[in-house]
């Protein structure tokens, strides 16, 4: 997933930020506890077709994917 990319989208539910999870290509909502499908280096920004996020799952989420500077 492209950084610069990542910085532009925003969850469509909250308006919030989205973390890149490389090993379950997808996006993460934490604020919305969805989890957005990446198909083919494309998100899938469809609330109906995010997962809904375990509190488990969010407990062992790695920090914050950190911005890109430059």
């Amino acid at each position: 997933m492209d950084p610069k990319l990542l910085e532009l989208l925003v969850c469509p539910v909250t308006k919030g930020h989205l973390d890149y999870s490389r090993e379950h290509q997808e996006l993460i909502s934490r604020s919305a506890r969805l989890a957005y499908p990446v198909r083919d280096g494309i998100p899938i920004l469809l609330e109906e077709e995010a997962r809904p996020l375990s509190d488990e799952e969010l407990e062992h989420l790695p920090k914050r994917t950190p911005l890109v500077s430059g």
